[in-house]
């Protein structure tokens, strides 16, 4: 008889950390002390605080492992497992998600007790770090597959549609548009139509739809078979990131297993109702995440962005009739169509109904995945949920949405986080990256980062994203190089309106957001770039200057042996100097000072 069940995380961050060697060490040391029969492995997805993995839960008490190593795990068994005491030095507490002393607080066995976790919401990550997804069976034991049963057995198209219309929900892949009205959209259609999935998360810093996939695979597809009743389609496709190899070989296993109990296939559940679904790798390009580009992609055309109207929901896929969700739009149905629609919709604000996931990293304690209810403050996501800025930092910005979205300045930290309240501040939703920054952090050289990689990204199809882009990438770089002249912000902002209201797709459409959103919020830092030539962040190469205060230099030669331009010169007990002519601004010598002897200006 099972008396105990240890969950250990298999995402993708705790795999890279060697989650897999600990399932192996464990499996090992239970079956060395007869344990095998009473303690129950489960390899779940993401738990969200990828900052401590790998991670390890013991239940029925709930005691939660951080940064376990394989020579941890005798202890661990021999100690909790066989003798029932908590090892304190790994067990996870209130103390380490507020960056205080951890012996100065009581341990804590309930999740839900930590900073980190209890102001979430979990919904569309209901399942992530709670059951096996690799077992069908985990996800039928947390209802799963009941919506599906309940949709093919008691609702008419109409209902699921006016559902999800009631229930308030919008799509979760950056736009925002209500996934209801697109859904009815489709429904009025006439002949073949299709469902599809964008899985192709392409935003640096975001993976939130990876961790759904790879910790809960059977909720989307159970949606989109939910989708496929809904509209009248028979078919769908979910296009995966092609770097989500993990994630791909769990949907194959999902899908495999649906279709032999009868979940997916023809005459789901004895009805008349038919789904089957198909995976996509991914092309590789950012742009293919835009909604008519990876439909092109499918087909097995170049992915590039069509002309709209038509709309996808009259001329798609095929050009068929086709509903296009992200992966947490899709995560959100079973439990909206199990729950009702007054359930989701009383989670949220008033136009930004239920929960958001947030992919959080960045100059934060608690780096991870997180779910709050819309509407939650950014401070509350810094400060309480994310542990603050480390190293005793201050806040300087968080930047929502990726390459598309904008900062979010320190002043304006307690602002409430939903689409229309982004919107009004200059940022947006997109699918859920939240970067953090610190005062370290030169807000030019972020805006030069993200209009590099759209740069690089643009599908060359329209000329405002294929030539604009490039064109303001020059002026960023001309004013990061200490070249700058202030017509160049009025460049800036000019080439940014052509840009937003001619590009053919959302890439160039809102390429540009993170210059205006730094030129509004910290135009001083732009300014200080060009009238004093200085980066005040001490981030930009070409203006910065290092120099050796005399009076604290000792002599020890460290910093001339690890310059690599021979840069740096002087005697041994005799103050050093830096020729400049010569240093690369590496900023080798200043980690390697002892005594706080180089600055940079």
């Amino acid at each position: 008889m099972v008396r105990s069940h240890v969950l250990i995380c298999g995402g993708t961050g705790c795999t890279s950390s060697g989650s897999a060697a600990l399932r192996e060490a464990l499996a090992e040391q239970l079956k060395a002390n007869g344990l095998e029969n009473e303690i129950k492995i489960v390899q779940t997805g993401c738990f969200g605080l990828c900052a401590l993995g790998p991670i390890m839960i013991v239940y029925p008490e709930g005691t939660f492992y951080s940064r376990v190593t394989v020579e941890d795990i005798p202890e661990i068994v021999s100690e909790h497992l066989l003798k029932g005491r908590i090892v304190d030095r790994l067990a996870y507490n209130k103390s380490e998600d507020a960056g205080e002393d951890a012996a100065a607080h009581e341990m804590h066995t309930s999740l839900n007790d930590t900073n980190f976790y209890k102001k979430q919401k979990r919904v569309a990550l209901r399942n992530c770090g709670v059951i096996n997804p690799e077992k069908i069976d985990e996800y039928i034991a947390m209802d799963g597959y009941f919506a599906l049963a309940k949709v093919l057995t008691e609702m008419s198209r109409e209902d699921v549609v006016q559902t999800l219309l009631d229930s308030g929900l919008r799509g979760r892949g950056g736009a925002g548009f209500p996934t209801g009205l697109k859904w009815k959209f489709a429904m009025g259609s006439t002949g073949k139509k299709y469902v599809c999935c964008n899985a192709d998360e392409g935003d640096p810093g975001a993976f939130m739809d990876r961790s759904i996939l790879e910790g809960d695979p059977h909720a989307v597809l159970e949606a989109m078979a939910i989708a496929g009743y809904a509209i009248g389609a028979d078919e769908g496709f979910i296009y995966v990131r092609a770097e989500y190899p993990l994630a791909v070989e769990r949907l194959r296993i999902a899908i495999a297993r649906d279709e032999e109990l009868g979940l997916l296939g023809d005459n789901i559940l004895g009805t008349d109702f038919s789904f089957h679904l198909h995976i996509n790798r991914g092309a590789g390009a950012f742009v293919c995440g835009e909604e008519t580009a990876l439909m092109t992609s499918i087909e097995g055309k170049r992915g590039e962005p069509r002309p709209r109207p038509p709309f996808p929901a009259i001329k798609g896929l095929f050009e068929k009739p086709t509903i296009l969700n992200n992966v947490e739009t899709y995560a959100n149905i079973p439990q909206i169509i199990l729950k009702g629609a007054d359930w989701f919709a009383s989670m949220g604000t008033e136009k930004s109904k239920g929960t958001k996931v947030f992919a959080l990293g960045g100059k934060i304690t608690n780096t991870g995945l997180v779910e709050v209810p819309m509407g939650t403050t950014l401070r509350e996501v810094v400060e309480e949920i994310g542990g603050g800025i480390p190293n005793g930092k201050k806040f300087k910005a968080a930047q929502t949405g990726g390459p598309s979205g904008g900062c979010i300045p320190a002043s304006l930290i307690d602002t409430p986080i939903d689409y229309d309240n982004l919107i009004a501040i200059g940022s947006m939703m997109g699918s859920g990256g939240l970067i953090v920054m610190d005062e370290d952090t030169c807000m030019v050289d972020l805006a030069k980062f993200f209009l590099e990689f759209t740069v690089d990204e643009s599908c060359g199809k329209c000329a405002p994203c294929r030539i604009g882009t490039v064109r303001m990438l020059e002026l960023l770089t001309k004013i990061t190089e200490g070249k700058g002249e202030m017509e160049d912000l009025d460049k800036l902002e000019e080439l940014a309106k052509y840009i937003k209201s001619a590009s053919l797709c959302g890439l160039g459409q809102t390429a540009p957001n993170p210059v205006l959103s730094t030129l509004r919020y910290f135009r001083d830092e732009y300014e200080a770039h060009i009238k004093e030539k200085r980066c005040p962040a001490g981030v930009c190469k070409r203006l910065l200057s290092f120099s050796i205060d005399p009076e604290k230099c000792k002599g020890c030669t460290m910093c001339a042996r690890v310059c690599p331009a021979g840069a740096i010169s002087g005697s041994v007990k005799t103050p050093h100097v830096i020729d400049t002519t010569k240093c690369l601004k590496c900023g080798a010598c200043i980690e390697k000072c002892k005594f706080g002897a180089i600055s940079k200006k």
